[in-house]
């Protein structure tokens, strides 16, 4: 499903050039959710967004379903966080004044579906991700942080994504709340058969991956 061969990026910070990713290769299947483990400044959310399309590689490919992103022009590369990717954040970044239920919906306009199947599907995801009718009403400031988070992955999977990217997706949450979300993503990863790449720095959260990726200084060790 996803193939990185060989990628590299690479920043100038002044008079120096530094490689944020260096030369790192893997392969991913379908399905599978696998964490991206590494200290801070080791170059996981440099791979997150070149995975996700939000920035280019200096060098080398990155193969989802056959087709290499690293070649896709901008408005390509819209299209493909559109259709293809799922996003979950620390932050949640959920629409402030938009109720749980219209955050949801809004990541389906651009599919053109009608308003009415896009609330069914917004329902069906909500309440699969443990949030029911009256909280569905709330805005996200009458939500805890594991209702918001909650939400976010519903948004996340609202266009049936190959592939959901998480960055520190727990992050915010205690840990007790945290590993609800964490095995919430796991169950969904088998029943929507998504893939779903998580960045952490939390053991106990990647101990229950079903693979783990370590890099540091932008190399995979492990």
């Amino acid at each position: 499903m996803i193939e990185v061969l060989n990628l590299k990026k690479r920043f100038k910070t002044g008079d120096e050039e530094v490689d944020a990713v260096g030369d790192i290769s893997f392969k991913i299947e379908q399905g599978e959710l696998v964490c991206i483990v590494g200290q801070s400044g080791s170059g996981k959310t440099t791979l997150m967004n070149l995975l996700g399309g939000l920035d280019k590689p200096t060098g080398g490919q990155i193969e989802i379903d056959g087709q290499d992103i690293a070649k896709l022009n901008d408005h390509q590369l819209i299209k493909y966080r559109a259709n293809k990717i799922g996003f979950i954040f620390q932050s949640y970044n959920l629409i402030p004044n938009l109720s749980a239920l219209e955050n949801v919906m809004i990541a389906m306009e651009t599919t053109h579906k009608p308003k009415l199947n896009r609330k069914q599907r917004a329902v069906q995801l909500l309440r699969e991700v443990g949030i029911d009718e009256s909280q569905m009403k709330r805005k996200p400031s009458k939500l805890s942080g594991g209702q918001q988070q909650r939400v976010a992955v519903a948004r996340a999977l609202a266009n049936k994504p190959r592939l959901i990217l998480a960055d520190e997706p727990t992050g915010n949450l205690d840990g007790a709340t945290g590993d609800k979300v964490f095995e919430l993503l796991k169950s969904l990863s088998y029943k929507e058969k998504t893939t779903i790449i998580v960045v952490t720095h939390d053991n106990s959260i990647s101990e229950k991956s079903d693979r783990v990726i370590k890099i540091k200084d932008g190399k995979i060790i492990k």
